[in-house]
């Protein structure tokens, strides 16, 4: 039916046409319901995404064993890094961009066209939705991350994607770990670890919000952490744990020894967010703008090269949670960001007020924060099953 209304109407059929579904669509409103409108969309869709796959034919390299880039490819790359640091996005940001158009020129490049171009574009999403069954979140970061390529590498506008298959978006829980499991994997880290995790579970951190913190952030008179460009480039405070403020204060004194031997030795200061770093040159040795979960061993700056202090390495902290959790005995599958949701469940069983739970996550809508309200242990309605009377 789809093919006779593109022969009806003129339009090109099969592979290379970029007709848009829509006027067929629109022909079947008023006749059939909208769930039936929306399947036959999503039929339109894969419809589209296999014509155009079945067009370039099969790929020459696996998914494993990406092509080497082409000359014009690491053009595109290098002019896309260099982009990015003029607009000083994050330098995690440069590596998931630079990532997505890695694989994109990839596959562009084993199909028709001298450069990549929109309809290579439509063809990749609907690929990854399709054939490598990525989550809706994963291909809304390749979107987003191909939409900076296109509008600022290769100068091309983005539109006409109603063709493009989506990812389904599926409703999940968090994994929440009570109290006790909480305590024993706490209890299975040792120093700084443990430290770091109690904090991320105390104060509801996410991982980097954590381990970017400096001595400025804590508040010891308020009993409060401050966020510095969270998630959405945005600042918040949050709770201070009132049991680490010795321990805390016990960890800032050894912090200050890595501090005065890094002055002593002139090792530069740590790294700045971009414009005090651009303003306040040196503010980077000075002791407020230390890092208080640092690493013991300099690093190189991928970007300038320059060799200074940084941070703990988040990877390395994930992994030290990973063995903790096992040798805790913990059999669900609990990750750093596990305690963030911890946190906000034992808020909500404590009885606090959702709005507070918001602001001390740092969540622009309230309907994020809703979700803790449905892994809560605690039975609102007073329900009790009909399986207690067997």
């Amino acid at each position: 039916m789809y093919r006779q209304t593109l022969q009806a109407t003129g339009a090109p059929e099969g592979p290379g046409t970029d007709s848009s579904p829509l006027p067929f669509l629109e022909l079947l409103a008023g006749k059939y319901a909208k769930w039936q409108i929306s399947q036959a969309k999503h039929a339109i869709q894969l419809y589209w995404c296999y014509t155009r796959k079945n067009e370039a034919g099969p790929r020459g390299a696996s998914s494993t064993q990406r092509p080497a880039p082409a000359h014009a490819d690491l053009e595109f790359l290098d002019k896309l890094r260099r982009l990015i640091r003029f607009h000083h996005l994050s330098y995690r940001t440069e590596q998931t961009y630079l990532s997505w158009a890695s694989r994109f020129l990839a596959f562009a490049g084993q199909r028709k066209g001298s450069l990549p171009c929109l309809d290579h574009l439509k063809c990749f999403l609907s690929h990854i939705a399709v054939a490598r069954g990525v989550s809706s979140a994963t291909q809304k970061q390749a979107f987003n991350a191909l939409l900076y390529l296109f509008r600022n590498v290769l100068a091309v506008q983005i539109d006409g994607l109603e063709c493009v298959v989506r990812a389904r978006v599926g409703k999940r829980l968090p994994v929440v770990l009570t109290r006790e499991e909480v305590r024993d994997i706490l209890n299975c880290f040792g120093g700084t670890g443990r430290l770091i995790a109690t904090l991320i579970y105390g104060a509801g951190f996410r991982l980097e919000e954590c381990l970017y913190l400096r001595i400025k952030d804590l508040d010891f008179a308020r009993s409060c952490l401050t966020i510095r460009h969270g998630k959405g480039n945005k600042d918040r405070e949050t709770v201070l744990p009132e049991r680490l403020v010795n321990d805390l204060q016990t960890h800032l004194d050894r912090v200050q020894l890595f501090y005065q031997s890094d002055r002593k030795k002139g090792i530069p200061g740590v790294l700045l967010p971009e414009a005090p770093g651009e303003k306040y040159s040196n503010a980077g040795k000075e002791w407020s703008w230390f890092w208080i979960f640092l690493s013991e061993k300099l690093s190189i700056d991928p970007r300038s090269g320059v060799v200074r202090r940084y941070h703990v390495y988040p990877t390395s902290f994930q992994k030290a949670f990973k063995l903790s959790a096992a040798r805790a005995g913990v059999v669900k599958h609990a990750t750093v960001h596990t305690l963030r949701h911890s946190f906000a469940t034992h808020l909500v069983e404590r009885g606090y007020d959702i709005r507070t739970i918001q602001e001390l996550l740092g969540h622009s809508d309230v309907s994020t924060t809703m979700i803790y309200t449905h892994v809560a242990t605690r039975n609102k309605f007073g329900v009790v099953s009909p399986a207690n009377d067997l």
